[in-house]
């Protein structure tokens, strides 16, 4: 048993297929190891070294290969570090230190200047978009603007979907196959490998559970520029409590809610460049 896998042999084989995936990446790149006070943290970094720097953090369960699809679109304008937060299934440390602490905002003080980056754009999605809010709200003079996909944090976390989602899984693929369509909103026609992946980091990866919710004079501190994308069929957040909690809280976000999308919110990356090239072009 590992701090966040079931098994020694689990946490290796999803460690080598994510390798694998990150040979896919679709533009030049470089990996960076970094030291940090929570051991050492993995960036995917790609774009132009003296372009605006970007940052992504990832959801939960997953990793930098989760932007492989974005990455081409982001990184002709931007510089842009693709981090795997630690606590998760990627290549940084298993580090979990308390999500209701000044820890995680450290961490990546250290990331930040390790890679050189005094000032960036954030990305998030799900509990990266947790991560960038947590962040933003205390390092407001480090972060350009956020964009959020699905975050964490701000709606209400949902549970009723956990019973149907270990009935499904059950089922062998199939189950997990239905249980990505149907909570994560994900369509998984020709994606067996993808599923393959997943359904492996089902069996062994040992998620967050409960994660905080930010107060409303939280919220107000975030006076930088926000784009939040979400999906008003999200089975795990409360896309509906996020948009009324970030209109009233903080005005000038430009939020936008999704018919018929689930938690995975995939497809908006000329959304989320437009908004980040409106901001770099003001500066």
């Amino acid at each position: 048993m590992t701090a966040i896998y079931r098994t020694e042999d689990g946490g290796r084989r999803i460690r080598e297929r994510y390798v694998q995936t990150l040979r896919t990446w679709p533009v030049p790149y470089e990996h960076r190891r970094v030291p940090t006070r929570e051991g050492e943290t993995f960036v995917v970094v790609s774009g132009p070294e003296d372009a605006p720097p970007l940052v992504l953090l990832h959801g939960s369960g997953t990793n930098a290969a989760m932007w492989v699809a974005e990455v081409a679109s982001w990184a002709g304008h931007f510089r842009v570090h693709a981090v795997d937060m630690i606590g998760e299934p990627g290549l940084s440390a298993p580090s979990r230190p308390p999500l209701d602490s000044e820890a995680y905002a450290l961490w990546l003080d250290d990331v930040l200047r390790e890679l050189g980056v005094s000032r960036a754009s954030v990305v998030g999605a799900s509990l990266g978009g947790w991560l960038a809010l947590d962040y933003a709200t205390r390092r407001p003079d480090r972060v350009e603007c956020l964009a959020l996909l699905c975050p964490a944090g701000i709606g209400r976390q949902k549970w009723g979907w956990l019973p149907k989602a270990v009935l499904l899984n059950r089922f062998g693929l199939w189950g997990q196959r239905k249980t990505l369509e149907t909570v994560a909103g994900l369509d998984m026609k020709g994606s067996e490998e993808f599923l393959e992946g997943m359904a492996l980091t089902f069996r062994q990866f040992l998620p967050r559970k409960r994660l905080p919710v930010f107060s409303d004079d939280t919220l107000r501190k975030l006076t930088m520029p926000v784009l939040a994308v979400v999906g008003d069929r999200d089975a795990m957040l409360d896309s509906q409590d996020t948009v009324r909690r970030l209109n009233e809280t903080v005005p000038h976000a430009t939020v936008r809610l999704l018919p018929g999308v689930g938690h995975s919110v995939v497809g908006q990356s000329e959304v989320v460049l437009a908004h980040l090239r409106r901001t770099s072009a003001a500066q």
